[in-house]
């Protein structure tokens, strides 16, 4: 084995058991059993390193969620410090704990407006999920629980559990399991390249962000919660929309409410 692979067991020997028991997500099986996984044994800066010791650029960043670069020893050192002085502890039953109030206090420093508090999840297809069950919560409190329809958008992503994946528009994922839920409704996306390449993209961005305000009309102004929308579309394309998309998209979510 290549100095760079620390396994201790070789690719091959990995790869049969990884075909045998574990479950990938977003995979084909049959194809992944055939040609056996590549098997990622360590990163630094921007780099990983597989079990045959090639080193890669991940241009993905994991998912998209290693801003930072791998190896980064001082996160590695604050978690140890902290699982040493409390692991864990909920903050359920008016509990609280210094590190949730300090990161919650830091975002709201930083965000922008009058978006200052926070609520913690563990992944993002859960804190989406907890985004329906807030945003109906909230209609609720003012006396309008009949508010209830998110309207979001054809080919998004929003995470895998039958609430995310229902948000998201990703045909493939609805397939599953007979989604979306009732309660969430798509427009098209605002892909100016396959949808109107021949159009003005400044024109295309309020055309675009007009068939949201058609979706409210449709189903009834009164019954809408919310609009839900990732500002550029990563799992389905990384796609850009055009700079006048999201301001008239603003516009509309501040005319109804």
């Amino acid at each position: 084995m290549n100095k760079e692979n620390t396994m201790p067991l070789t690719t091959c020997e990995v790869q049969t058991l990884d075909s045998a028991h574990y479950m990938h997500p977003f995979t084909d099986h049959k194809a992944l059993a055939a040609k056996g996984a590549r098997v990622i044994t360590r990163g630094e800066g921007v780099y990983i390193w597989d079990s045959e010791g090639n080193k890669i650029i991940d241009g993905m960043a994991g998912l998209w969620c290693v801003n930072i670069g791998y190896g980064r020893t001082e996160l590695g050192d604050v978690a140890k410090a902290q699982m040493d002085q409390l692991a864990y502890y909920n903050t359920f039953f008016q509990t609280s704990h210094v590190p949730a109030i300090a990161l919650a206090a830091k975002i709201a420093e930083l965000a922008p407006g009058d978006l200052n508090h926070v609520f913690f999840a563990g992944s993002g297809s859960e804190a989406n999920d907890t985004n329906i069950r807030m945003v109906r919560h909230y209609w609720a409190t003012l006396g309008q629980p009949e508010r209830t329809v998110i309207i979001s958008r054809n080919n998004a992503y929003h995470g895998s559990t039958m609430c995310g994946a229902s948000l998201g528009g990703m045909s493939g994922m609805h397939a599953q399991g007979g989604l979306p839920i009732p309660g969430i409704v798509h427009i098209e996306q605002p892909y100016h390249f396959a949808l109107a390449p021949d159009q003005d993209k400044d024109a295309f961005g309020i055309e675009a962000a007009g068939w949201l305000e058609q979706k409210i009309l449709e189903v009834g102004p009164e019954k809408v919660a919310a609009f839900i929308g990732e500002p550029i579309q990563g799992a389905g394309g990384v796609i850009i929309p055009p700079k006048t998309y999201w301001p008239e998209i603003q516009r509309i979510c501040d005319k109804y409410g």
